[in-house]
């Protein structure tokens, strides 16, 4: 190990991921100063039920961000599955299992749309999905004539959203599988590595005998198929579905994952990270109401935490490239000198 290395406990101590549970310990600490009712048990589990649909977003939001894309439709989907979920239910007289199948299948064909023309068409994906955000938002008010809402659920389907499983909110182990599920095809499969190559090098990995667009159409069907699950989540927890569902969830999602160490350059990011961002989200969102403090606050703070998660991302590269750049050249050796 060179003298200039860090020791493994420094490395520790730097990780983004430890700096931002550090954050989070601030925070929770922070507001139940400040709110006498923050710490209490039924405000934590209120914590959870509220972020389980941004923390969905967030988790799939992980490997498309791994490769370098980026999906900004997921919030506009969530919208559109939602009203699609409702009016099967109410105006087909679709039963909700058969029409929660049915939404899903539908966020996996958005995800395959996206994949599509991300793959087929080459395509940047900040184009393509910023474009099907209006699309699948465009759709919902369509279907919806922009004032209809569905209501009325029925109670088995609605404790989804709204009761206790086991002492915990009941849509807390759907999270806790998905989270799982995505640990493990991020950290643990060929999938996980192959995304990574990708967001380093995407013509290394097709020379390397990676398919390429099979593993991006993989990552943003799956983003679209849990979309629909979080809009299925969401419906079951207000206990009505409109067009506006989602708004502006793609943007909390994307700033979790930043804030979890995932570089928006692709390469590089975590499953447990981006947890930590969907957590010191939460908290910051939940605590401004407890410290009775504008609402407006949590847009100011959020996007200051996501300007430092760049910061961290982004300055390390560029002091090291100005190092580099200032550093004065050696000449090349001559020939070796002739007795």
């Amino acid at each position: 190990m060179s003298a200039s290395a860090p020791s493994p406990a420094k490395r520790l101590w730097l990780r983004q991921e430890t700096i931002l549970l550090a954050v989070i310990v601030v925070e929770w600490v922070g507001f139940n100063i400040a709110g006498a009712r923050f710490a209490t048990l039924d405000n934590q589990f209120d914590i959870l039920r509220h972020s389980v649909e941004i923390g969905l977003l967030a988790l799939v939001m992980t490997p498309v961000i791994i490769t370098g894309g980026i999906d900004l439709s997921v919030g506009s989907l969530l919208g559109l599955s939602a009203v699609v979920f409702g009016k099967l239910w109410r105006d087909g007289g679709v039963p909700v299992p058969a029409a929660a199948a049915l939404t899903l299948g539908l966020g996996a064909l958005a995800g395959g749309l996206n994949a599509t023309l991300i793959t087929a068409l080459r395509l940047p994906p900040l184009i393509v999905t910023l474009g099907t955000y209006s699309l699948f938002r465009g759709l919902a008010e369509a279907l919806t004539r922009g004032v209809d809402t569905f209501t009325n659920f029925p109670a088995g389907f609605l404790a989804l959203g709204q009761e206790r499983w086991l002492g915990l909110p009941a849509q807390a182990p759907v999270f806790a599988i998905v989270a799982a599920g995505m640990w493990l095809l991020v950290h643990r499969t060929v999938f996980g590595r192959s995304f990574r190559a990708m967001g380093h090098a995407p013509e290394g990995a097709r020379f390397a005998g990676i398919p390429v667009e099979r593993r991006l159409a993989l990552a943003y069907m799956l983003a679209g198929t849990v979309a629909a699950l979080a809009a299925i989540i969401y419906t079951a927890r207000l206990g009505q579905a409109r067009a506006d569902a989602g708004t502006g969830y793609e943007l909390f999602a994307i700033t979790a994952v930043v804030l979890g160490g995932t570089s928006i350059f692709g390469g590089t990011g975590s499953i447990p990270g981006t947890l930590l961002g969907v957590a010191a989200i939460a908290i910051l969102n939940n605590g401004l109401v407890h410290a009775r403090l504008p609402r407006e606050a949590a847009g100011l703070l959020t996007g200051t935490l996501l300007l430092l998660a760049l910061a961290a991302n982004i300055l390390p590269a560029t002091l090291r490239s100005r190092g580099a750049r200032h550093q004065p050249l050696r000449p090349a050796p001559g020939p070796p000198a002739t007795p």
